[in-house]
């Protein structure tokens, strides 16, 4: 198999026989897993010829250190898991003397590391003196507890170490993650003094429960610190102007609390450019003593701590790019020192309840203000940031109304630079509303211009007011109103009456309703007709009948309420008279209130339907459904008329006084 590449296989002894028939393979990468391990021959391993060795070493058993020796001899990627060795460090097997020649590896990775700490420094002068450029060692477990003798028995590989820092050895890069500390007898200001003291570019101590480090006693060649998630404190760094070439330095998830301190540490840094102080306790109460930042800090990550709206008072004036995501910030000031090269500014998981302008920020580019408190963002953000290319702003609780119509058409005139639209920006509010997108949400122009409201109410009402004049016009209203008047006036003072004063009573048999036109056949037909002979009808006629002293109107509705029927002679003189639309109408308005069937109708002559005023619509009801009486022409049917009208209107009137007056 002579293009192999990849060769993974377990085992439980290895002898250097074993891989005779490989050796002349040019793998790039061998898995060892070595559970159960009970024998190695030393130089086994030294055989293969590949780029990249990984052994996976049985956790539950000490580590055969050959393995490690071999496999530095072996591979330039060497990674070993599960080095653990519970013996005295008396039987701890030193490395031979003629492994540092023979050793290749650069990159070094131990994982799952426990061990005494004796052992573990004379590992890491072996390191030290070898051409490993990187080495990672993450789940450390330094182990004793020392007693005094062993203590002593150390000394001779802490000052060993303490010689190397000052030597100019391979290793580039250092990172230590996740360890632990079981050893409580020994000087840790030694252990701070070695790695501050270190002439590599890279370190990295990471959840090492750390809680301060050495400032460096010379100039350092560190360019890349990382000490997150231990437990340093504002002290780390005061007054250490020897960090000269440091250019990112990454602290979070520690315990700083004063953002004016972290500026002095950075102060004498002249060469930072990234700081990250993410995930500590940072405040600013905007004292008057001013923050002083190195002046080449070009990138700040404030995210996840204690900071106000006083934050902008105290940062880099040169920052670029600035987080401060995840605070309690509720508003950007205005007037505050110009952060004229910042171009990317996220202030995401705040309390803001608006944009911020850009006054002071003149080269923004982009913005972040997602999960805030902004209901309805201002429309004008992009006039007033007119170099910002994407601003994002979703995941806010906006309340669709009016007021948000403005910034919806604003993610129409930007061409793209909402970013996440439209999934993230979601209606919050009114509850109606809720989860309704903002490209969905749509409110006519009418409902929210209140100019254009109101004006266009005020046309309605005036249209409304047109058309209701009109119709009343027409349909003649006053007048109804009026005569409802008159009606309702005579009735109270009916009501009014003296306790004596029984009210109206029937005294005749009908009242005669016609035109002056028509008079001379009623007095020549109607009313001769009707009262000679027996059984005579007794007629009210207003020449007669209406009493002195009283409106017309009102003797009008006396009679109709004193007469148990009321004739009405039609013709065509009968519509063009207004006295006798009044009767009409009072003749009506009784049949109607007291549900009798007062009405007779007499057509002295034919009325054609466009001689009936519109304002006649009751006259026109009555004529389609009720039956009328039709005055003939022929003298012969005459006498059935007179009786068909003596039989309608056929009552015995009670006796009155006044009847008989």
């Amino acid at each position: 198999m002579f293009n192999l590449e990849y060769l993974g296989f377990s085992a439980t002894m290895i002898r250097r026989s074993d891989f005779r028939y490989i050796k002349h393979l040019q793998l790039h990468t061998v898995f060892l897993t070595l559970g159960n391990f009970s024998l190695y021959e030393p130089q086994s391993l030294t055989v293969l010829t590949t780029r990249n060795l990984h052994i996976a070493f049985a956790a539950n058993q000490n580590f055969i250190f050959p393995l490690l020796y071999d496999g530095m001899s072996t591979s330039e990627n060497l990674k070993i898991v599960n080095l653990r060795y519970t013996l005295s460090y008396k039987d701890f097997p030193s490395p031979p003397l003629m492994l540092l020649k023979q050793i290749k590896t650069t990159a070094l990775t131990l994982d799952a590391v426990d061990l005494q700490w004796a052992i573990i420094l004379q590992i890491f002068i072996l390191i030290w003196y070898s051409p490993v450029e990187l080495l990672t060692v993450r789940n450390l477990t330094f182990r004793g507890p020392l007693k005094e003798p062993t203590e002593y028995a150390f000394l001779p590989l802490l000052s060993s170490v303490e010689q190397l820092i000052s030597l100019d050895g391979s290793m580039k890069a250092l990172t230590l993650e996740h360890v632990r500390n079981k050893v409580y007898y020994f000087n840790q200001e030694i252990l701070y003094r070695q790695f501050s003291e270190m002439n590599i570019a890279n370190l990295t101590i990471n959840d090492a429960y750390m809680p301060h480090m050495l400032c460096p006693n010379r100039t350092s060649s560190f360019q890349y610190l990382n000490f997150s998630h231990n437990a340093l404190t504002d002290e780390l760094f005061q007054n250490c102007g020897t960090l000269m070439d440091l250019k990112l330095l990454i602290l979070q998830k520690n315990k700083f609390e004063s953002l004016r301190k972290v500026s002095f540490m950075t102060s004498r840094m002249k060469s930072l450019k990234y700081l990250d102080m993410s995930n500590n306790l940072l405040r600013h109460d905007g004292a008057d003593v001013r923050c002083q930042w190195a002046e080449s800090l070009s990138e700040l990550d404030l995210s996840s701590n204690q900071l106000a709206d006083a934050v902008f008072e105290c940062l880099p004036a040169n920052v670029k790019k600035l987080s401060l995501q995840n605070n309690q910030i509720s508003n950007v000031p205005r007037g505050v020192a110009a952060l004229k090269s910042l171009e990317e500014l996220n202030l995401a998981s705040n309390r803001l309840a608006d944009l911020p302008g850009c006054s002071g920020f003149a080269s923004l580019q982009f913005l972040n203000v997602e999960m805030n408190s902004i209901l309805t963002p201002s429309a004008d953000f992009f006039q007033s940031c007119p170099r910002v290319r994407e601003l994002q702003a979703g995941h806010n609780p906006f309340k669709c109304s009016c007021e948000l119509q403005a910034f919806i058409g604003l993610e129409r005139q930007s061409g793209g630079k909402l970013f996440g639209w439209p999934a993230a920006y979601v209606c919050e509010y009114p509850e109606g509303l809720r989860g309704t997108e903002l490209k969905d949400f749509h409110l006519s122009q009418l409902a929210c211009n209140t100019t254009l409201l109101l004006v266009t109410a005020l046309l309605l009402t005036l249209v409304l007011v047109a058309a209701v004049a009109f119709l009343c016009i027409y349909l003649d209203v006053p007048w109804y109103v009026r005569m409802t008047w008159q009606w309702t006036q005579t009735k109270r003072r009916a009501w009014h009456n003296p306790p004596g004063d029984q009210g109206p009573v029937l005294q005749f048999h009908a009242f005669i309703s016609y035109s002056e036109r028509d008079s001379l056949w009623v007095k020549n037909e109607l009313i001769p007709n009707l009262e000679k002979g027996e059984g005579c009808v007794r007629l009210c006629q207003h020449e007669r009948n209406f009493m002195p002293g009283k409106s017309i109107v009102e003797n009008i509705i006396n009679c109709i309420e004193k007469s148990y029927k009321s004739i009405f002679v039609l013709s065509p003189n009968f519509v063009q008279s207004e006295w006798c639309h009044y009767e009409l109408y009072f003749a009506h308005h009784k049949l109607f209130s007291e549900n009798s069937n007062s009405l007779i109708l007499v057509l002295l002559e034919p009325i054609p339907p466009y001689l009936i005023p519109a304002r006649y619509h009751k006259l026109k009801a009555l004529m389609a459904k009720r039956t009328y009486l039709e005055w003939p022409k022929e003298r012969s049917k005459r006498a059935l008329f007179w009786a068909n009208l003596r039989a309608a209107i056929s009552i015995n009137l009670p006796i009155s006084s006044e009847a008989d007056e």
